[in-house]
C-alpha cells in the first residue's frame, strides 16, 4: 500500500474518532497535523471544503470521519468494532451515530457557545444535550460499553463528543448522577487507544 496520509487537528472530535480507528486498525499513517487558520494548501487541493479529517490513500480522498473509520476497519477490526454478525447491534450504531452527530452535536455547539446563542440560557442547551447522556447512561447499566462487552464503533465515534460536553463545565458534569456514563468516558480517555492519538507531536 503506498503512504496513506491523514490531515487531522488534534482537539477536533471528528479528528479524533478517525486516528482512533486507523490506529487501532494498525494502519500505517503519517499525520499531519494542520492549523485552522493556515490550512495547507496540498489539504484544500485533496479537499477544497477545508475541514478535518481528511485522509489520502492510493489516490483516494476520504474527507468524512465516519468514512474513515469504516475504511480503517476495512483493513482489520480484530475485536469486531463492526459487530459483523449482529444486524440489530449494527442498527444500534447507526441510530446513536446519526443522533449524536445531528441533534447532540447541535445541543453541544450551543452549550459550548452559548454566547453566541443569546435566544436561551446555557443551562437550556446543557437540558437539550443532557437528554442523550441519560440515553447513554442508560445503555451502560448492564455492560461497561454502549452495546457489548467491549468498544464497537458506537463508542469510539462517540466518545469525543461526550468528553466535550463533559470538558464545558467539568465541576457541573462530576456532579451529575451519569456515574456509569462518566465511568465509561474516563475507561476510554485513559486506554491506550485515546492517549496514544492525543500525543503532542514534537
Amino acid at each position: 500500500m503506498s503512504e496513506v496520509v491523514l490531515y487531522s487537528f488534534r482537539r477536533c472530535p471528528y479528528a479524533m474518532r478517525a486516528r482512533m480507528a486507523l490506529r487501532y486498525s494498525g494502519v500505517a499513517v503519517q499525520t499531519i497535523e494542520v492549523s485552522l487558520k493556515a490550512k495547507p494548501v496540498e489539504m484544500l487541493a485533496l479537499s477544497p471544503k477545508g475541514t478535518v479529517p481528511v485522509l489520502s490513500v492510493e489516490g483516494q480522498v476520504i474527507d468524512e470521519s465516519l468514512a474513515i473509520m469504516g475504511w480503517a476497519l476495512s483493513q482489520h477490526d480484530p475485536e469486531d468494532w463492526l459487530l459483523k454478525n449482529d444486524p440489530a447491534a449494527r442498527s444500534l450504531i447507526a441510530g446513536l451515530i446519526e443522533e449524536n452527530d445531528q441533534a447532540f452535536k447541535v445541543h453541544l455547539n450551543r452549550y459550548k457557545y452559548a454566547e453566541r446563542y443569546p435566544e436561551q440560557p446555557m443551562e437550556h442547551y446543557r437540558a437539550e444535550g443532557e437528554v442523550f447522556l441519560r440515553k447513554l447512561d442508560e445503555l451502560l447499566t448492564e455492560r461497561n460499553y454502549l452495546l457489548v462487552e467491549h468498544l464497537s464503533l458506537a463508542d469510539v465515534a462517540l466518545a469525543p463528543f461526550v468528553r466535550q460536553f463533559a470538558h464545558v463545565d467539568r465541576e457541573w458534569f462530576a456532579g451529575t448522577p451519569y456515574r456509569r456514563l462518566q465511568a465509561w468516558l474516563q475507561r476510554i480517555l485513559e486506554s491506550e487507544l485515546f492517549t496514544g492519538v492525543m500525543e503532542k507531536k514534537l
